[in-house]
């Protein structure tokens, strides 16, 4: 049996545990926004700012850092967070009088990151780019927590830095994960040149419980605006195919986010274990969740799952 049919026989009988526990009160809702954004073309910056506002997302003079998805470049699929898209985040918000957006991104494979930025295209999309990148590989560090026996947790200073840190996730499965959302993005503010690659310490940790370590440790100063233009399904996050959602998603509150982009998807947020895992950060079901602008259940699209997966379909269509 390998590691990927070991981690489903687990999590499969993690998600029926889930299903048995049934609902549990968040005490509020939270906000979350759903846009239609079928391009990355049409007034995407306006549209960006809408979702900024709806959201209620607070950015007048705060430093912002930008936390995209950017791991591998492949012309043939839709692996990174587009950089049009980064590039309209940060011209949405300098436009709503945040006083300074830098990006920060710690790829989890073992590249050369101003090269992998490089060739996905942001040097070109995004203006003044190489003022206001910071690779958080290699970035300095200060402890803010542990990993029980696999030692402290280590920050890079760029990201503690920051008043308000905006994760920018593209929507997307995962092959070990289940999803890729806005709490999965931490993954890359934990500095490889400290734990190697592709984050092994983190895998050693648990994916799951380093989701929600993660989620933890930033929730009070980490909003999410979630690239859904294009996803990707399958074989995700690198291997998978490109998949045209047209959403932007964005919200306050990580683990609302990520439910919302699960029903989007077509998956159960509640058999997502690390969703399960994060209920004491934000709620997961959906009468806890005030869905603003669209109804993601109307936009649904059923992402294609590894068979792994497949316990994570959403019932109904």
């Amino acid at each position: 049996m390998n590691r990927r049919h070991w981690m489903a026989c687990g999590l499969a009988a993690a998600g029926a545990a889930c299903a048995r526990r049934g609902k549990r009160a968040w005490g509020r809702k939270e906000p979350v926004f759903v846009l239609r954004a079928e391009s990355y073309e049409k007034d995407l910056t306006g549209g960006i700012r809408r979702a900024v506002e709806a959201a209620g997302i607070a950015v007048r003079g705060k430093t912002v850092l930008l936390k995209p998805n950017l791991v591998e470049f492949s012309r043939a699929t839709a692996i990174n967070t587009h950089p049009v898209f980064v590039a309209s985040v940060m011209e949405a918000l300098l436009s709503m009088g945040a006083a300074q957006v830098r990006i920060g991104e710690g790829p989890g494979h073992r590249r050369d990151t101003w090269t992998l930025a490089e060739e996905a295209g942001y040097f070109d999309a995004v203006p003044g780019f190489e003022e206001r990148f910071v690779d958080l590989n290699r970035d300095d560090v200060e402890r803010v927590g542990d990993l029980g026996p696999w030692g402290p947790l280590w920050t890079p200073k760029a990201l503690l830095a920051a008043d308000l840190i905006i994760s920018l996730p593209k929507m997307k499965t995962h092959h070990w994960a289940g999803v890729t959302l806005s709490m999965k993005n931490l993954f890359g503010t934990v500095p490889g040149s400290l734990y190697g690659w592709p984050k092994n310490v983190l895998h050693h940790y648990g994916i799951d419980n380093a989701i929600v370590k993660l989620a933890e440790t930033h929730a009070a100063r980490t909003v999410a605006i979630v690239d859904g233009i294009v996803g990707m399904e399958g074989n995700g996050p690198i291997q998978g195919k490109p998949r045209a959602a047209g959403v932007i998603v964005a919200g306050t509150n990580l683990p609302a986010v990520d439910a919302t982009c699960c029903r989007l998807m077509g998956v159960d947020p509640a058999r997502v274990r690390s969703l399960e895992m994060a209920r004491h950060l934000g709620p997961v079901d959906a009468e806890w969740i005030e869905q603003r602008g669209e109804n993601p259940g109307q936009l649904r699209q059923d992402f294609e799952l590894m068979p792994m997966w497949a316990h994570l379909r959403a019932s109904g269509s």
